[in-house]
């Protein structure tokens, strides 16, 4: 379905909506040790860290840990959600502090840290929290969000 890109929607959020201090998410993934075989399979990312848990643990681990790469998967979905239908996600950095085991949920946040009136561009702080408060991935984000059309 095709819409007008400056008429009302739900998936609509214009720049001007936007202020600093405003929250993205909570967005919630659940993990698991198929979750990691499947993601290991289609981003071709076959380190045994993630897929035997003997291994992981030989190596200092405390289990088998999410991917990296799965960690900004969720942070761009974050991101994403945020930009809404018409918005654009046009950098997103991000930091690896720690590990996440499967069979724990992450949380994804972010919130605005500065506007860019001049692009139209919400710069943001995103991160993943574990289940216990750690915040062992984070980084930012650059959103590019519609203008509201002069009346």
């Amino acid at each position: 379905m095709n819409r007008d890109p400056l008429s009302p929607s739900e998936a609509l959020r214009w720049y001007e909506d936007v202020a600093v201090g405003d929250r993205l998410g909570p967005l919630t993934r659940e993990t698991s040790r198929l979750q990691l075989a499947v993601y290991t399979a289609a981003s071709r990312d076959i380190s045994l860290i993630h897929l035997d848990p003997e291994l992981a643990r030989a190596s200092g681990l405390p289990d088998v840990i999410v991917q990296g790469s799965l960690k900004a998967a969720f942070l761009a979905s974050l991101a994403t959600a945020f930009a809404g239908e018409y918005g654009t996600v046009r950098r997103l950095t991000v930091q690896y502090r720690g590990v996440d085991v499967p069979g724990t949920p992450v949380v994804a946040h972010g919130v605005v840290e500065r506007l860019d009136p001049e692009r139209g561009f919400v710069e943001c702080r995103v991160w993943l929290e574990s289940a216990a408060g750690d915040e062992a991935t984070r980084g930012s984000a650059s959103i590019e969000l519609p203008r509201r059309p002069l009346t």
